[in-house]
């Protein structure tokens, strides 16, 4: 009994499964705030180009 409770608690298949989850939310974290600091910006070169066609 002792021995399968350790067998569990061993296992590391969960373990890479939350670290994927913790970078995919750190690089969606990191695109949300590119987008909102520069959003403004983008928007008016945007524009600009548009203009211009």
């Amino acid at each position: 009994m002792l021995r399968q409770l350790f067998a569990m608690l061993e296992r590391e298949e969960g373990q890479d499964l939350a670290e994927y989850g913790l970078v995919i939310a750190l690089i969606a974290v990191v695109a949300i705030a590119a987008l909102t600091l520069l959003g403004g910006n983008i928007s008016t070169i945007l524009a600009s180009i548009a203009g211009a066609i």
